[in-house]
């Protein structure tokens, strides 16, 4: 089984970071391969960076030649979910509501710890569109840009801080709310005493499963294939 994994934004570093967590969580026999956009932001940090990176993220997958099983989108709460399920005859899971569907599996309320607070909005509207907000208890932010996600000892800790308000506010499950935030779980989980699901792991699983048991994506309504028509991809070459 092959797995295309799609960073939102240009950082190879990231990709790389993505990558990791994501063979980690893979099963014996599946391949995972990250896809870094070739154009976009360098991160994607609110409504104009979203929207940019899913532009970015499907021309990425429009000319990638190369056959896979699965795609995994690790852009938490970033649009082009339903784009990219139009475009390709694969299962398509993208890592907020992954995670989130499995949060939901491990207690009645989750919490997200995202990284600046200025991505709450994108992240609600992703989990209404996932059918899963009714069970979060909050979206949290650390105050830390997705750049500054490398230095690990303050990630962790303004991880920990921002995830003890979720848990004030209900959460008896929290969600990492980033991709860059690969790698957390195990030690957050342990000094919180909750569950962390970790989106990256979570969508390589359900792909898994996708693909083994031989379903992907509907074509009857919402994600037909797309209309034939003209459609020209950036500036006309010369």
């Amino acid at each position: 089984m092959r797995i295309v994994v799609t960073n939102c934004n240009t950082t190879q570093g990231m990709t790389e970071e993505i990558v990791r967590g994501a063979r980690a969580a893979a099963g014996p026999g599946t391949t995972v391969l990250g896809l870094t956009p070739a154009w976009g932001p360098e991160s994607a940090e609110g409504w104009l960076d979203s929207y940019l990176s899913a532009a970015a993220v499907i021309d990425t997958l429009r000319t990638y030649e190369d056959p896979y099983d699965a795609v995994v989108m690790a852009g938490f709460g970033e649009h082009g979910r339903e784009g990219v399920r139009e475009l390709v005859d694969v299962p398509v899971v993208d890592i907020t509501e992954a995670a989130a569907h499995l949060a939901c599996l491990l207690g009645r309320r989750y919490g997200v710890v995202t990284t600046l607070e200025r991505s709450a909005g994108q992240i609600e509207d992703s989990l209404y569109g996932a059918g899963v907000a009714q069970h979060c208890a909050a979206v949290v932010g650390t105050g830390l840009g997705v750049l500054d996600l490398g230095d690990s000892e303050r990630t962790e800790a303004a991880f920990v801080a921002a995830a003890e308000r979720a848990r004030d506010a209900g959460a008896e499950v929290l969600v990492l709310g980033c991709a860059g935030m690969t790698g957390l779980q195990r030690a957050v989980g342990e000094k919180l005493g909750l569950p962390v699901v970790d989106g990256v792991g979570a969508a390589v699983k359900l792909a898994e499963s996708l693909v083994s048991l031989g379903l992907t994506t509907s074509r009857a309504g919402s994600y037909a294939k797309p209309l034939p028509k003209r459609r020209t991809w950036g500036p006309p070459s010369e």
